[in-house]
């Protein structure tokens, strides 16, 4: 059973994002090159580049960008060519932090996220250092009021891994990464909208952090999240809400 703040601090995370348009339009854009790059540039035999244009379409990304990011990736345009790159660290409390980052310069990103963990109390640790304490999963998060068992059912039909209702109502569906589309397709068949539906590193368990320990945590993952080459901030820290 997970902690009475999950939902807050996912409401937290989509106001700090939804905050962030411009960003939004660029992790978009750094996502379907890379997708389109590595998988190739037709999304239907691409499932993450599919993915991804569905995100980029969620964000209101012009079609001409993302077909122009498409041809970057598939290198039938000019641009810039992104890598990407992990870090794992330590937080308030010693909670977990997974950085995931697509960066055309390593020397800078790495220097920049270095520089947020230790100016906000936290330090970079090494490859695999927390990131055993995460699953890489798909995860759709319903907003509290839905009942368990329509969710249920639902997600056995579409073939999830587990369902988890949270203490505060909101209830979450677990599934492989590659079971993601056809569980999120069944989902919106039953007309159940989840708030949240990613690709993601879960964590396994869980770090309480109150009061000031969790203002400071907040205010280490805002400034990850902010960084230029930093896609996807994840942790295993559940805070109170503020």
């Amino acid at each position: 059973m997970a902690g009475h703040s999950k939902w807050a601090n996912i409401k937290h995370k989509k106001a700090v994002t939804d905050a962030r348009k411009g960003k939004a339009f660029t992790r978009a854009i750094k996502e379907i090159t890379v997708a389109s790059r590595m998988g190739g540039s037709d999304p239907a035999m691409n499932p993450r580049l599919r993915l991804a244009m569905d995100k980029a379409r969620e964000v209101n990304l012009p079609k001409d960008t993302v077909m122009n990011a498409v041809k970057r990736g598939a290198g039938e345009l000019e641009g810039v060519a992104y890598e990407e790159i992990r870090y794992e660290g330590y937080g308030i409390g010693g909670a977990a932090v997974i950085v995931d980052c697509m960066t055309d310069n390593r020397t800078r990103t790495v220097a920049d996220v270095r520089h947020a963990f230790s100016k906000n109390g936290g330090n970079l640790g090494t490859d695999g250092s927390v990131a055993y304490l995460f699953k890489h999963c798909g995860q759709f998060v319903l907003a509290p009021g839905l009942t368990e068992d329509a969710v249920v059912e639902a997600a056995l039909e579409a073939g999830a891994e587990d369902v988890v209702a949270n203490e505060d109502g909101s209830i979450e569906v677990i599934c492989a990464p590659n079971e993601f589309v056809a569980v999120r397709d069944v989902l919106a068949a039953r007309g159940l909208k989840p708030d949240v539906a990613e690709i993601v590193m879960k964590p396994n368990t869980e770090t309480q952090l109150a009061g000031d320990d969790a203002v400071r945590m907040r205010k280490l993952l805002d400034t990850l999240e902010s960084l230029d080459d930093v896609q996807d901030v994840y942790t295993n820290a559940v805070m109170d809400e503020a």
